[in-house]
């Protein structure tokens, strides 16, 4: 049996968190909106979760899932007739890299439309950590297999935002989740400007569609845009009418003026495919307003 990557310490023991229970449930969220102060073991390849301290503990985090996250709903009620969530799978971990330039913009990458899991989406750079990997180490991995970026050692500092618990179809009127993963998100913030590191990027075809640098005032509309209604909120006068994003198209980079509009969409009730930024992505930019913030 594979080594269980996401542990939670319940009752003072640690066990593995099982596929179909909300992690947050299990560690005690209630009905509020969250986010769930967690206190963190970061080890290598696998991630201890508990509610409380304890010794060995690395790291107090925030912990959140999405308003409609389906585990939640399934503690709740039982499974729709005809879903069969595994009995013997766990949750599995992922990182992601929420990479800061010099001038306070952070990366940001559109995956393709032929991705199994979560096509279309704007996220962070991120993946699976392999087994006995660590955690900073796995980031910077998938940053690179990504967007073709290597961060020389001594050049950037690294701080981890939090926790967001994360599952494919994202609702329950998509259909039964296929995939639970606890996600923690990076800050690494490098002494490189955007247009010093953007002179770099490669985007890995395979996996990557287009790119883009948010700034503050950007990031923090796209941030506040999940507010449990469906379709794009009004635009405020203040933002502008598109941002600039570099598209991958026939084996070159070129400019494309991205609507605001499709960054400020949200999650709709029906599975469409619809290009929009990721709910786990916008808790991880307003983690990151408040790290700059302080």
């Amino acid at each position: 049996m594979a080594e269980a990557r996401v542990l939670l310490l319940l009752s003072g023991r640690p066990r593995p968190a099982g596929f179909a229970q909300s992690v947050c449930g299990l560690l005690g969220a209630g009905a509020g909106a969250g986010p769930w102060p967690t206190h963190c073991g970061l080890r290598r390849g696998q991630l201890l979760l508990s509610a409380g301290p304890f010794p060995g503990a690395t790291a107090r985090l925030p912990l959140q899932r999405p308003a409609f996250c389906p585990f939640a709903a399934l503690d709740r009620q039982p499974p729709p007739p005809g879903a069969e969530l595994p009995a013997s799978r766990g949750v599995d971990l992922g990182v992601a890299v929420v990479l800061q330039s010099s001038d306070q913009t952070v990366l940001l990458t559109r995956r393709t439309r032929t991705l199994r899991v979560s096509p279309n989406l704007w996220v962070p750079p991120g993946g699976h950590v392999d087994p006995g990997e660590a955690l900073l180490d796995a980031g910077l991995r998938e940053l690179w297999e990504e967007s073709g970026l290597q961060l020389p050692r001594g050049q950037f500092s690294w701080v981890p935002l939090g926790l967001w618990e994360s599952a494919y179809p994202p609702r329950l009127s998509w259909g039964p989740p296929r995939y639970h993963h606890v996600v923690l998100y990076l800050l690494v913030v490098s002494q490189e400007s955007q247009q010093q590191l953007q002179a770099r990027i490669q985007p890995n075809p395979s996996e990557v569609s287009a790119f883009l640098w948010l700034g503050p005032e950007v990031a923090a509309a796209v941030a506040a845009s999940e507010g449990g209604t469906e379709g794009p909120r009004p635009l405020s006068q203040d933002l502008p009418p598109s941002v600039v994003a570099m598209e991958l198209e026939e084996g070159e980079v070129r400019p494309l003026a991205l609507p605001m509009s499709t960054l400020l969409q949200t999650t709709p009730a029906t599975a469409e495919g619809k290009e929009r930024v990721s709910t786990g992505t916008k808790f991880a930019l307003r983690l990151w307003l408040q790290h700059l913030g302080r």
